[in-house]
């Protein structure tokens, strides 16, 4: 199992996450052509402009009002999009298996920013118990979803400090890690493909024809 994963389930995973990414892309692109309205309201300038202010912490009104929420949001994306980057073991596999690297964080670092992104994945899912808006529009699989988007970390830190046994941990992490991979371009993770076309519509919507703000 170890050998599966740390070989053919790595490219399984990348496979799938590429080609289902295309599929999902070009299925909403095609989408939005069958639209009438989607493209006519497309303008650069507002679109650009509604996801600057989205991207860039307290640009908006919504992420002023909620500070906290927002600090715990920017800090649980950038973890998870910067940890898997740039911790160690991650790459000396990348030297090792495709020849090439980059400069990673100290293990220090990376353990505390992994400590960091459980804490704050816990606190996000203790929100949606607690909230009534959110607990509203949550189902099961938003609970199962942020357990398979925090099983990665959780067992590569078990693994790395050897809690446990140590190669189940390794082969747990290699298999969370894909199935996480996998899952990007057909769950509610595929907001990270679709960010930037549904904000550049919104924007547009807003700044280009109504002549008002959407941040």
């Amino acid at each position: 199992m170890y050998d599966f994963a740390r070989g053919p389930l790595v490219w399984i995973a990348f496979a799938v996450f590429i080609l289902g990414s295309i599929y999902r892309l070009v299925t909403i692109l095609k989408l939005a052509k069958k639209d009438k309205v989607v493209y006519p309201y497309l303008n650069f300038k507002a679109g650009i402009r509604s996801i600057m202010h989205w991207i860039v912490p307290f640009a908006s009104l919504n992420m002023r009002q909620r500070p906290f929420f927002t600090i715990i949001t920017f800090t649980f994306h950038l973890l998870l999009m910067i940890t898997p980057l740039f911790a160690l073991g991650h790459l000396m596999l990348l030297e090792e298996s495709w020849g090439f690297s980059w400069w990673n964080l100290p293990e220090g670092m990376i353990n505390a920013m992994t400590i960091t992104f459980l804490v704050l994945a816990g606190l996000l899912t203790l929100r949606r118990i607690t909230d009534p808006t959110v607990r509203f529009i949550s189902g099961i699989g938003d609970f199962l979803l942020m357990l398979l988007v925090a099983s990665p970390f959780l067992t590569g830190l078990l693994a790395y400090y050897q809690i446990g046994n140590y190669h189940m941990m390794i082969t747990l992490h290699m298999v969370t890690g894909a199935l996480w991979l996998m899952a990007i371009p057909f769950t509610r993770v595929s907001h990270m493909l679709f960010f930037a076309l549904t904000r550049a519509y919104m924007g547009s919507e807003f700044g280009h024809v109504r002549g008002t703000k959407d941040w």
